[in-house]
């Protein structure tokens, strides 16, 4: 048998693990380390005392079939319920087609999207909207800069040195300066004037004011349920039941019964490689307080690419500097339980408690360091262990490891996040919360700064060993969503089971304009 080594159990992980098993006739042995004791990666779901925390927010929408038939095997589609019963997020047994969410945990929800920006004490849409409710809350004088200064941009383009010049390209200065300028150096820690443009181009893909307003129009057509749908304006999207670590939990246990191999708690410290035969050999781990090696015929890492060449032999000096240089940030979230938030429902979504019916808020209040708030309540009903009588809320905050915000012990960064959202007016004091719990996420964003400008040359050098692929966000450092990630792992499955060599389809997933914003064939 052919012995598959796979470093990391996150989306990427653990979906080339499950691809190889189940399609490779028993010819392969597959080994997957995983560093911590949990499957998922920064999308595991953390269960505290029965509430449920979603590492970042994870919404299940691809245009790629392959994906889509993925999640649908793994976790059945719940089924379009007879009315909104998902949204208002009661828990009746309204089948619809598909299993009963109310019975079973292997399933799909159906989920509306909304999300929205915080700005000036008002609700934003995200994306923005052409609502008459934007206008209103951006205030007349506002208005008019907004319109001329993306008038403005639209006759003067400007060279895309920078994520700045790529953000007012496509929205105007003025726009670009309230919802975008500050929302980005938080949640990088740099200016975007010094971001390599292709972030936008790989999160933002075809989103701008000419989208905007296409949509609009689009939604007034006869087939409208047939229209182009950028990927950041979609309407609802799929949930697991109990949150998206729920995917990758069933799937460990299906890599597990196929005879697979999760080593838990088993930490990667080292790939061997072979110059002259350009292979990598074998993975070296701690595993039970001890340092083990085990030799391989292929080497699939999702590891982050800086961890991967550093604990690799020979590696060229530039090489190393490079991948040395790569940068990272980091993530904490703080889970605060509430009996509600001073936060009023004026949108026409009903939502059990009457609270705001997002997903998620962008928070670009100046004034606070809070980045992004979650309520889980609005993700899953099953989230939320008291779902009539509490408000399950994740404050999200962007750090780099060892930074002061970081390095806050996790009481003082409790007493910190309330003291700031008690400022926002989301709650009244700080007796208001009824628990709480602090998350922190290593190398959550792999960054497009400082040496990023050469990762070609690491790519390069990486690829030229024949058997180690590199998958998922951080195995590429790119800012990949999960349907990414596991497209890079269905790929370089396939590359193995057919014997192909060629890696260039792995590394394109996510570069290219029509894979984001495609029909789903890709």
């Amino acid at each position: 048998m052919k012995k598959v080594l796979i470093i990391g159990a996150g989306p990427a992980g653990l979906t080339a693990a499950y691809d190889i098993l189940k399609r490779g006739g028993g010819e392969y042995q597959v080994t997957v380390f995983e560093e911590s004791g949990d499957m998922g990666g920064i999308s595991k779901t953390v269960n505290y005392k029965g509430n449920r925390m979603d590492m970042g927010g994870h919404r299940f929408f691809s245009k790629v079939k392959r994906v889509n038939d993925w999640w649908e095997m793994m976790l059945p589609m719940q089924g379009k319920p007879a009315y909104d019963d998902i949204i208002l997020g009661n828990r009746k047994s309204l089948k619809a087609g598909g299993p009963d969410p109310e019975k079973e945990d292997r399933v799909m929800l159906n989920r509306n999207r909304i999300s929205r920006i915080y700005f000036n004490s008002r609700f934003f849409d995200y994306p923005i909207s052409l609502k008459p409710e934007t206008f209103i809350n951006m205030g007349l004088k506002n208005t008019i800069e907004v319109g001329f200064s993306y008038m403005f941009s639209v006759v003067h383009k400007r060279t895309e040195n920078s994520l700045e010049d790529f953000y007012i390209n496509r929205f105007g200065k003025k726009l670009y300066s309230m919802f975008f300028e500050h929302y980005t150096e938080n949640l990088w820690g740099r200016h975007p004037r010094d971001i390599d443009p292709s972030w936008g181009a790989q999160r933002v893909k075809g989103l701008s004011i000419v989208a905007i307003i296409k949509d609009v129009f689009s939604k007034m057509l006869p087939n409208k349920k047939n229209r182009h749908v950028e990927t950041s304006l979609i309407e609802s999207f799929s949930y697991p039941k109990l949150g998206p670590g729920e995917l990758w939990d069933v799937t460990a246990s299906d890599i597990e019964k196929m005879g697979g191999v999760i080593l838990r708690h088993a930490r990667v410290c080292g790939v061997t490689v072979d110059p002259g035969s350009h292979e990598a050999k074998s993975v070296t781990y701690e595993y039970n307080g001890e340092k083990q090696t085990m030799d391989g015929d292929y080497v699939i890492s999702s590891m982050p690419i800086k961890d991967l060449v550093g604990g690799m032999n020979d590696v060229p000096r530039g090489i190393a500097e490079v991948a040395a240089g790569l940068p990272y940030r980091d993530y904490m979230t703080l889970g605060i339980l509430v009996p509600k938030l001073n936060l009023e429902n004026k949108t026409k979504v009903r939502t059990v408690g009457n609270i705001v019916p997002d997903n998620w808020v962008y928070v670009h209040d100046r004034n606070v360091k809070l980045g992004r708030f979650q309520i889980y309540n609005n993700w899953s009903p099953y989230l939320v262990k008291d779902l009539k009588n509490t408000v399950w809320v994740g404050l999200e905050y962007f750090a780099n490891e060892g930074d002061r915000l970081w390095s806050l012990t996790d009481e003082q960064f409790t007493r910190f996040a309330i003291s700031e959202v008690v400022k926002m007016g989301m709650i009244d004091s700080a007796d208001d919360v009824l628990d709480s719990h602090v998350e922190r996420v290593k190398k959550a964003y792999p960054a497009y700064f400082d040496t990023y400008d050469r990762i070609d040359e690491v790519v390069d050098y990486l690829n030229s060993f024949s058997n180690l692929y590199c998958v998922g966000r951080n195995g590429q450092h790119r800012y990949n969503n999960i349907d990414h990630s596991m497209m890079t792992s269905f790929l370089t499955a396939d590359a193995i089971l057919s014997g192909k060599k060629d890696k260039s389809a792995i590394w394109n997933v996510n570069t290219e304009k029509e894979y984001h914003e495609g029909s789903g064939k890709n």
